[in-house]
């Protein structure tokens, strides 16, 4: 797979790099503010791209993140070429929002790979963990790009942010969706 790493979106990133790392063992699930840039068609920008990886114990993440010309740099993995963006492997397994650690990601086939993605309710339910934890207002505009442009589990959010502590926040997104 080809890009071009000066222009490239959050979504050709994230196959390109998913896809290598699929290929080359690896598995992991695109989490945070990347998802909201690819299911709001741009209208979000990240600047990072946060991978999960789905095995305990991986081996081999910096070697194989090497051979497409990501370095690490602290946590970041960053390509000169690729100014605008950034790569990260914020930690895991397992995969979580919050206290919920059953998360199941879509699954998207790229060049005959399956690589894994959050679903819209759980990028909601991502985003909202920072509104709910850490009053981060943006990430709730964020929730509600999401929300606004696919079908999310309306009744599965509202019982996780009752889980969360975030009851009013809750209400708060529905207002804003509602809108």
């Amino acid at each position: 797979m080809k890009i071009d790493l000066k222009t490239c979106t959050e979504k050709e990133l994230w196959h390109y790099v998913a896809v290598h790392l699929k290929k080359e063992g690896i598995d992991t699930v695109l989490v945070g503010g990347a998802v909201v840039s690819i299911y709001t068609d741009g209208a979000y920008k990240s600047g990072d791209l946060d991978f999960v990886t789905m095995d305990l114990f991986t081996t081999g993440l910096e070697k194989a993140m090497n051979k497409i010309g990501f370095k690490k740099q602290g946590r970041h993995y960053i390509h000169p070429e690729c100014h605008h963006l950034f790569i990260e492997f914020p930690g895991g397994p397992p995969l979580s929002i919050g206290e919920d650690t059953q998360i199941k990601p879509y699954e998207v086939s790229v060049e005959g790979e399956i690589i894994k993605i959050y679903s819209p309710t759980d990028c909601v339910k991502d985003r909202l963990a920072s509104f709910i934890h850490f009053n981060a207002e943006e990430c709730l505009d964020q929730a509600v790009l999401v929300a606004k442009r696919h079908p999310v589990d309306i009744d599965k959010i509202k019982t996780w942010c009752e889980l969360e502590r975030g009851k009013e926040q809750f209400e708060e997104f529905l207002k804003k969706i509602k809108v």
